[in-house]
């Protein structure tokens, strides 16, 4: 009896499940069907089909709602059809594309690079920087004509892009990655080329502002997740950067980005200056231990432009250079060539052995002229200091004037310094550090340089090259300072690592130089190569500037 009635429990158990699963399929399908009839009937019957109507024959509110789609130079006359542009532009996308983002991270990495400390990120690298496959729209052109020497030019511009923007962020040993896609720009930029010269790109500066708050629009992810999407921030966003770039650049406000000194680009060039300097003779002995370590620096007076210096003579007091510079003449009548001597010291300031000067007007034009010049303490003629020999320098120069048929481009790109960012302390500036490229060095392990600056206790570097006896970094670096460097020295490190495990000699000095930077106080710019001491041949080149 027991197994029967197990048995019989089973087989009801199982009769249950069978109804069950039977009664849900078709309660399902009942319900789906009387919904399905429910929505049908719950439909309005009334709907009439869409009526397409001539533009004339819409109501006012929807003429409105199109206006802003129609571009400018159909219902604006004062704005120029500029097809030609968005073709060319088309056409030439996929290089722009490469150019700007290029340009962008050359940009952006010393101001990242200057921020990220403060807040203790460890770095802040572009995984990947593209402006996508869409380029911009000019939906036309407004251009101004005015009795100054200016081009005043409004394009409208829109952007619907695809561009892909990936940063990653490491922080506290954390890596995050933010991504900044699907961006839309619309705006009216005003962009004037002022004042217009005969020099190419014949204009001295760049003026760009806004001529409304311009829409920006765009999606950003943070580890994946789209932190537009969050409430209210959006909108937050959206507000936050109209305000911000209205306060900056709407107008009569404006971004200016110079392109040239104005007063020197209204000068036009007349001519070359080509200075070998040949030898110097009789020179005084500066060093305790030993003779002199010459070197020449030369330089137009009165010109913000860098200095050019020859090689450094080491123990030598009749010293042979015969090395060849030019300079880019404006005013042959007023101009001055100033030639100082100056002894290299490893430690210190370098001492002046002397000086003089050539006015360029003594020179004919085209007439080669060998000048032996008496080296004096000071320029002036009733100086008691003056009679004492100090040696003799010898040069080679010739002025070739331009003729009238020959064009050439302003090389002296002292104009081309930029101003120092707002916020700058009153009576501080800048100093910008570019780190160009070395040569020549010979690592006894090992080759993979880097460039260490030392300057008022702060360290930067650059980033590592590997197997390269001339590597190239063209790495930029700026120190913020509240007053001049004028006593200040700048320590620079060439430095090769070695990342294999276990090698005995990992890390080994290349070189080093100290550089006096009161020369870019006040030349505002010097751009020169270093002999590195402790090295046989090597050389760093750095350019400094200086920008108030």
């Amino acid at each position: 009896m027991g197994l029967l009635s197990t048995i019989f429990g089973i087989l009801c158990g199982f009769l249950n499940s069978i109804f069950s699963l039977f009664a849900f399929g078709i309660g399902t399908s009942i319900g789906l069907v009387i919904g399905y009839y429910a929505f049908i009937n719950a439909l309005p019957t009334d709907v009439e089909d869409v009526k397409v109507c001539p533009l004339v024959e819409e109501d006012l509110e929807t003429l409105q709602r199109l206006i802003p789609e129609i571009p400018l130079w159909v219902k604006n006359p004062d704005f120029d059809r500029v097809d030609w542009l968005n073709r060319f532009i088309e056409n030439m996308w996929p290089y722009l594309d490469r150019a700007i983002c290029a340009t962008a991270k050359n940009i952006a990495k010393p101001i990242i690079d200057e921020q990220t400390p403060q807040y203790k990120i460890q770095s802040v690298e572009f995984e990947t920087f593209t402006l996508g496959t869409i380029p911009p729209t000019f939906q036309g052109m407004k251009v101004y004509t005015t009795d100054d020497k200016e081009l005043i030019m409004e394009p409208s511009i829109k952007w619907a892009g695809n561009p892909n923007i990936i940063i990653a962020v490491t922080a506290y040993g954390l890596k995050a990655t933010i991504q900044v896609l699907d961006l839309q720009v619309f705006g009216i930029p005003r962009i004037t080329l002022k004042p217009l010269v005969g020099i190419f790109p014949c204009f001295a500066s760049i003026f760009v502002s806004l001529m409304n708050k311009p829409h920006v629009d765009f999606g950003l992810k943070l580890l994946g997740v789209d932190l537009m999407a969050i409430p209210g921030l959006y909108r937050f966003v959206q507000e936050l950067i109209k305000d911000q770039v209205a306060n900056m650049y709407l107008w009569p406000q404006a971004l200016e980005v110079q392109i040239m000194d104005p007063e020197q680009a209204l000068k036009r060039p007349l001519g070359i200056l080509d200075v070998t300097v040949v030898k110097a003779v009789k020179l005084q002995r500066k060093d305790l231990l030993g003779k002199s370590d010459p070197y020449v620096k030369l330089n137009l007076r009165e010109e913000k432009v860098a200095f050019k210096k020859t090689t450094v003579k080491r123990s030598n007091l009749n010293p042979e250079w015969n090395e060849e510079f030019s300079f880019v003449i404006k005013d042959p009548a007023t101009q001055v060539l100033e030639l100082r001597v100056y002894d290299w010291d490893q430690v210190g300031t370098h001492e002046e052995m002397g000086l003089n000067v050539v006015p360029l007007k003594d020179l004919t034009p085209d007439e080669p002229k060998v000048l032996t010049l008496v080296l004096l303490k000071t320029l002036n003629p009733n100086d008691p200091q003056n009679d004492k020999p100090r040696g003799q320098l010898v040069i080679e120069l010739v002025y070739k004037p331009f003729k009238e048929d020959e064009m050439l481009d302003d090389i002296d790109d002292s104009g081309k310094m930029e101003k120092a960012p707002e916020g700058t302390p009153a009576g501080g500036g800048l100093l910008v550090i570019i780190v160009h490229e070395a040569q020549d060095l010979e690592g006894k392990y090992h080759t993979n340089p880097h460039v260490r600056l030392l300057f008022k206790g702060e360290e930067r570097k650059t980033k590592r090259i590997k197997k390269n006896r001339d590597p190239r970094w063209d790495e930029e670096f700026q120190f913020r300072l509240e007053e001049p460097p004028t006593n200040d020295r700048l320590h620079v490190e060439v430095y090769s690592t070695s990342s294999r495990i276990g090698l005995l000699h990992s890390k080994e000095s290349l070189g080093h130089v100290s550089i006096n930077l009161v020369d870019v106080v006040h030349n505002r710019r010097v751009n020169e190569k270093y002999q590195l001491i402790d090295s046989r041949n090597g050389r760093v080149q750095i350019e400094l500037q200086w920008r108030t």
